[in-house]
């Protein structure tokens, strides 16, 4: 179930039966949809069978479909891990579990729950070609791999450099991010799978930022993936070489050097982009990259949306972000209504760090507050009734419903009646409409940065073979800011912006004044 499978062919009772995706797959087709799966092949769950029989006995058939090995020993014959690699959802933990029924250890990355496969075994990569076929032939158009790009691991298994003096264990992601038989895995499951099928595939890939090994595997003659998740935008705020809970300043430079950077190198060198600012691994836009507040998240939420649906590439959006859902507060009991795993394992950590600290507690609550999965992972908010209409009034869902759900929740925002604004959800709808009618300028058009030392505003001009240019403008602060537009850029119309259900109002040339968080689109001459 989830990210720790025990059957790939199977669905978990809770959420239905194998019959109910089949008929998934069939009603999304008569509406011109299609499904795309999530593949988690780089770990599956310790009750999945293959595991069951991988520890039973050092001479199972199935024992080297893992990655096991045998442990040091300490001064007084203890066991002690093979190297001091961190677990990466628990960074003061060993990533090595220890097996009492074999004496050796299994690699688990994420969790002991979670035991890498060793794709070095070609049965291995047999079965998983297999899962993907049986997949593929119920229909389904292609996959998202979850952390595709850990499924190579350096061979020797070396320790991981130290980076942080007071913790025992250290990420050892250097010798598994991108390994060195990624390329050569990818090619032959496209080779074998993804290309009989002409299937969609989509890398999730943290941790990797070059543009050269990018393009390895997106670039159109590569013959490995179509696009994957970059993560330079959603680690924006992590301090470089540590672990996600820590928090870096940023202002909008960085997210144009991100932006231009992978915009203008998937046009030069013929690769292809993902877009996305959120998803289940990361807090809530809206309160990450503008402003949650009640004054200003409705503008911010608008802003990004503006920004995204005008980019270059495959856009996913997440659910919820199109109605703008926003962290939960910062006043709820992190020992009490945060569940996922990393944030757990982090508090935990903090508390047994510093005890009788509360200076260094606190700040551990408000990193949790600002980055923890959780806040990405409340039930979807679908109108003001009991539990936000996400599941009958009797029922209590897995994690509390947002406190904000009886103003912002899709119900209130579909229905929306104003002609001099939109919701959230009503611009979503608006930008994603003028996207796809002019899709020669937005998702393949050119891309061209405008006033790139600007510390305030963003802006960008796009440029299509049939829709010509337009111009993109975004303030990222909280404050009015003057503009200036640039003289090569001929501004015939500002089209769209998030303070107005119509036409903006404002100047097409010289100096223009922009209100806190708005975006402007504007068509060129």
């Amino acid at each position: 179930m989830g990210y720790d499978i025990a059957d790939y062919k199977a669905i978990d009772p809770i959420y239905g039966t194998i019959e109910d995706v089949d008929e998934l797959i069939a009603e999304l087709k008569k509406r011109g949809m299609k499904l795309m799966m999530d593949l988690v092949v780089n770990h599956t769950s310790e009750e999945h069978p293959w595991f069951l029989e991988s520890r039973s006995s050092l001479k199972n058939p199935k024992r080297d479909w893992y990655i096991w090995k045998a442990p040091k020993y300490a001064a007084d014959g203890s066991p002690e891990p093979p190297n001091n690699w961190s677990q990466i959802l628990g960074e003061a933990n060993s990533a090595w579990n220890y097996d009492e029924t074999t004496k050796e250890y299994y690699l688990a990355l994420f969790t002991p729950n979670q035991p890498d496969l060793n794709w070095e075994n070609p049965d291995v990569r047999a079965a998983v070609h297999n899962v993907m076929h049986f997949w593929l032939k119920r229909g389904v158009c292609g996959y998202r791999m979850d952390v595709i790009n850990m499924i190579s691991k350096d061979q020797r298994f070396p320790d991981a450099e130290i980076v942080l003096p007071d913790h025992k264990y250290q990420s050892g992601r250097k010798f598994y991010n991108n390994g060195p038989r990624l390329h050569e895995f990818l090619q032959e499951m496209n080779r074998e799978i993804l290309s009989k099928y002409g299937a969609i595939a989509v890398g999730e890939m943290p941790g990797i930022s070059d543009i050269d090994e990018v393009l390895k595997v997106v670039g159109a003659k590569r013959g490995e993936l179509n696009m994957i998740f970059v993560f330079d935008i959603v680690d924006i705020d992590n301090i470089p070489g540590l672990f996600r809970f820590t928090l870096q300043n940023w202002d909008v430079r960085e997210i144009q050097r991100i932006i231009n950077k992978w915009q203008r190198a998937m046009i030069e060198q013929d690769g292809w982009n993902s877009v996305f600012i959120e998803n289940h691994d990361n807090p809530r836009s809206v309160s990450r990259y503008v402003d949650d507040s009640d004054e200003f998240r409705e503008r911010g939420a608008k802003l990004l949306a503006l920004m995204q649906t005008t980019l270059a590439g495959t856009l996913f959006v997440y659910q919820g972000e199109e109605i703008g859902m926003r962290n939960f507060p910062a006043t709820w009991d992190p020992d009490v209504e945060y569940k996922d795993i990393e944030a757990v394992n982090f508090w935990k950590k903090n508390n047994a760090m510093y005890p009788n600290n509360p200076s260094k507690l606190s700040e551990a609550r408000h990193v949790l507050q600002r980055k923890a999965r959780d806040h990405s992972r409340t039930p979807v908010q679908w109108s003001s009734g009991p539990n936000a209409g996400f599941c009958a009034p009797d029922v209590k869902p897995w994690m509390r419903i947002n406190d904000d759900y009886s103003e912002i929740n899709a119900e209130a925002q579909m229905y929306t009646d104003s002609s001099n604004d939109l919701s959230v959800w009503q611009f979503w709808q608006r930008g994603l409409k003028h996207r796809k009618e002019h899709k020669d300028v937005f998702i393949y058009g050119d891309f061209q940065l405008l006033d790139s030392d600007n510390n305030q505003v963003f802006a960008y001009s796009r440029t299509g073979a049939k829709a010509g240019s337009w111009v993109v403008v975004l303030n990222f602060t909280g404050k009015t800011q003057e503009w200036e537009i640039p003289e090569h850029v001929s501004v015939d119309g500002w089209m769209a912006g998030n303070y107005t259900a119509g036409k903006p109002d404002t100047a097409t040339n010289g100096r223009i004044t922009l209100k806190p968080w708005e975006g402007l689109l504007g068509k060129c001459v």
